[in-house]
């Protein structure tokens, strides 16, 4: 009996990647689909293909501007200047040093899986004198950022893309200070406007669903300024008191 849930999936085509409990991580189911994505599956999503390095021109077109408005999605997270956010894909480095220049007396970690991305990031970091941003090396399962030192994680188009989702969210959250936010910046799913491939494309509810593995995180708020994209924000639960001493809320 214990061999019954493996043997179902394989008659369906599907293959068990993982024990399912509070503690492990959720089944990843293994089958074809949308030819832009890997053949891998989250809660009913297909995981999209990871941008590489060659990419990285793209990242820095001047349609941005009007297409993602980075300086309104900035404001909207309501920075105080001394935090210490983390850009998960950082990618070439587009909100990489804006957000630097919004915390100068807090740090941003610049979070990346290929080490030709941190290159670039460390040859712009160069020319621009920016003296506040890290560069970090993370792995498809970890983030590598430490414990309990992050008060914002923004994921810009990426979180679509990770192979491991749920065991990277599990490390950001330690990562995260108690009552530190993650912000998913997201295509819109629900308009079938936004000019972006399907599997690029996030659902609100299909992101709360996938949250809902993850019990230390509370949905916070949902910002729907940008012309495209969700920002929905997550709050790790607990908050520092006067002491410095965390305390559930």
């Amino acid at each position: 009996m214990k061999r019954l849930p493996i043997l179902v999936c394989f008659v369906f085509g599907l293959v068990w990647e993982g024990p399912l409990s509070a503690q492990t991580p959720p089944v990843y189911l293994i089958r074809q689909g949308d030819p832009n994505g890997i053949p891998k599956w989250y809660h009913g999503r297909q995981i999209a293909q990871v941008m590489g390095h060659q990419g990285a021109g793209w990242l820095e077109r001047p349609e941005r501007e009007v297409e993602e408005q980075p300086n309104k999605l900035i404001r909207s997270l309501r920075l105080k200047g001394d935090e210490v956010v983390a850009d998960i894909g950082a990618g070439s480095g587009y909100y990489t040093f804006r957000f630097a220049t919004k915390v100068p007396k807090g740090k941003v970690l610049a979070v990346e899986i290929q080490q030709e991305m941190l290159d670039l990031l460390s040859q712009r970091k160069q020319a621009t004198g920016i003296k506040n941003v890290e560069l970090v090396l993370g792995t498809e399962k970890d983030p590598a950022m430490g414990d309990s030192r992050v008060d914002l994680i923004l994921m810009v188009d990426v979180y679509h893309e990770f192979n491991f989702p749920f065991e990277m969210i599990e490390s950001m959250v330690k990562s995260l200070k108690p009552g530190g936010r993650i912000a998913f910046v997201e295509f819109r799913l629900e308009d079938p406007q936004v000019p972006i491939k399907l599997v690029h494309k996030m659902t609100e509810k299909q992101l709360r669903k996938e949250m809902l593995d993850h019990p230390r995180l509370a949905h916070d708020e949902t910002i729907e300024t940008l012309p495209w994209q969700h920002i929905i924000v997550f709050k790790k639960k607990g908050a520092p008191d006067q002491k410095g001493i965390s305390s559930p809320r």
